[in-house]
């Protein structure tokens, strides 16, 4: 817990953690101590270019998925 207490006084959110909150917020399960980290040291640009990010990843598996199942079942 020590490492965790040291990165929240630091005026930025590191890469993993700024993704692992990206990740909780798509899953709705985001702490409210991660939120208030988030709100208080985190940018919003980043915030926003990584949820972007992973958004447009999800819609090209889920069309991957798609068109894999379709040419599997001869459509």
């Amino acid at each position: 817990m020590q490492d965790h207490d040291n990165n929240t006084s630091q005026s930025h959110i590191p890469f993993r953690q700024l993704l692992m909150s990206v990740l909780s917020a798509f899953l709705g399960v985001q702490s409210d101590a991660n939120r208030k980290r988030d709100f208080s040291h985190g940018k919003l640009s980043h915030f926003i270019i990584i949820g972007l990010l992973l958004g447009m990843a999800f819609i090209v598996i889920v069309i991957g998925v798609v068109q894999l199942v379709m040419h599997l079942a001869g459509v």
